[in-house]
């Protein structure tokens, strides 16, 4: 949905109630997305994942172990570089408009223009390690069998 409303806004027309709808909706994703990772880095934490099972080799193992680092980096960085590109660009930024988060920056157009080119290159980042995941996932489903899969659903209890 994040990437649908940054798409729209994109191909709005600027100055326009529909451009900041979406620009809202964006921006709110992104610092939902931004929260929810770091409340998921307090849990592991304090809840660490599951040891990968015996049978996947080491080059899977560093692998998976790369590419999740990967993805929690890409999903912090992220919103922040979208913080940036507004707060730099003079913009506050309102979480679904309950709460605004005035620029905490000073006004620079460089930095906003350099957080933008970010934001947009780890748009593919998040693209190609979304799709490392999923394959990797279903690649040792399917083919490997080890219960990779199965580690990353929530635990049911046994009937």
């Amino acid at each position: 949905m994040v990437v649908a409303f940054g798409w729209a806004a994109e191909a709005a027309a600027r100055n326009t109630p529909a451009r900041a709808s979406l620009l809202l909706l964006h921006r709110s994703l992104g610092l939902t997305i931004l929260a929810l990772m770091l409340l998921r880095i307090l849990w592991r934490l304090h809840h660490p994942a599951p040891p990968l099972p015996a049978a996947l080799g080491r080059f899977d193992a560093a692998l998976t172990r790369a590419t999740h680092l990967a993805l929690y980096l890409v999903f912090i960085a992220m919103p922040l570089a979208g913080y940036v590109n507004a707060a730099a660009a003079g913009h506050k930024v309102s979480l679904f408009g309950a709460v605004s988060i005035p620029p905490l920056l000073p006004r620079d157009e460089r930095l906003a223009q350099a957080a933008i080119a970010a934001h947009l290159v780890g748009q593919y980042l998040v693209y190609l390690l979304v799709g490392l995941h999923v394959a990797g996932a279903l690649f040792h489903r399917v083919v490997g069998r080890e219960g990779i899969l199965e580690r990353m659903l929530p635990r049911r209890p046994a009937p």
